[in-house]
């Protein structure tokens, strides 16, 4: 048996004797507008009604998920990928009801591990497949490493902003995915709005675009208005969902959250936390051999 048919045995295996964690990236086509607070508060949010959430930070080269709550790790998903410790040994319990799994620049070299370490590595996160969802905080743009983890997940997130460059950027990443994966389930939110009326006028000027010209569906999944008590919530390192509950942006957020969560409204099942990694595996090796 080669070594993919290994680890799909693995994967399907694992995902039998579990329940299948969902996997959402959280990504933007441009830096600055807001992707780590909306993924730190979105994570929140489904804690708080009643989900057990993992946050991945998948934004190798900031690790801004760090600063917004205040934590320094010790150890990171490098040193799982490496061998040198299991999975409940980096993740981070934070008192918002959440686990934090801090990422690493040792991404890439999940294509260098060999079949019985990818054997180990599967089963370690397979751990966290008891949760019902797994938040992955991608750094923002097109590379190919933003584009692995987001091409790896159940549904993808784009976070805009009304400014043109952000709505441009935006089109730029799902153009990005839908060359790679048409079928993929892509929604849209729209971060510091003045008003409904701008955050539904901009979501649906990308929804549209989107549909005329790479014929694909995009879903508005709501948007969040520009508030004062976010970058202060920044720079007091506490979620603005944590320090201002009653503020717009958080009850921007809880709607989002609700909207996730609600299976009626035709939300995708989860494929689990070891097929998530699975994709990555393979998403590897493609880069490996490109670059060859």
């Amino acid at each position: 048996m080669d070594q993919a048919a290994n680890l799909r045995r693995l994967v399907l295996e694992t995902d039998k004797r579990q329940k299948r964690t969902k996997t959402i990236a959280i990504t933007s086509g441009k830096g600055g507008v807001g992707k780590t607070s909306v993924a730190v508060g979105l994570s929140i949010a489904l804690a708080r009604g009643g989900s057990s959430v993992t946050l991945l930070d998948a934004d190798l080269g900031l690790a801004n998920i760090n600063v917004i709550l205040g934590i320094i790790p010790k150890y990171n998903l490098y040193h799982v990928i490496k061998g040198q410790k299991k999975l409940k040994d980096i993740v981070i319990d934070v008192p918002e009801g959440i686990k934090i799994i801090a990422g690493a620049s040792g991404f890439h070299q999940l294509a260098n591990l060999d079949p019985k370490q990818r054997a180990e590595f599967i089963s370690s996160v397979s751990e966290l497949d008891s949760d019902d969802y797994m938040i992955i905080d991608t750094g923002a743009g097109v590379s190919q490493n933003v584009l692995s983890f987001v091409m790896a997940s159940d549904e993808i997130i784009v976070v805009t902003t009304p400014e043109p460059t952000a709505i441009t950027d935006a089109y730029g990443i799902i153009k990005s995915i839908a060359a790679q994966s048409p079928e993929k389930i892509i929604k849209i939110v729209v971060n510091r709005v003045l008003s409904v009326a701008e955050g539904n006028r901009v979501a649906q000027r990308v929804i549209n675009i989107a549909g005329q010209f790479l014929n694909i569906k995009v879903e508005n999944l709501g948007f969040i208005y520009d508030d004062i008590y976010v970058p202060k919530s920044v720079r007091n390192q506490k979620p603005f969902i944590v320090s201002y509950p009653k503020s717009k942006a958080s009850g921007c957020i809880a709607i989002i959250a609700d909207r996730i969560g609600n299976k009626s409204l035709g939300s995708s099942k989860g494929s689990g936390i070891a097929s998530f990694f699975k994709n990555l595996f393979v998403s590897h090796e493609n880069e490996e051999e490109e670059e060859q």
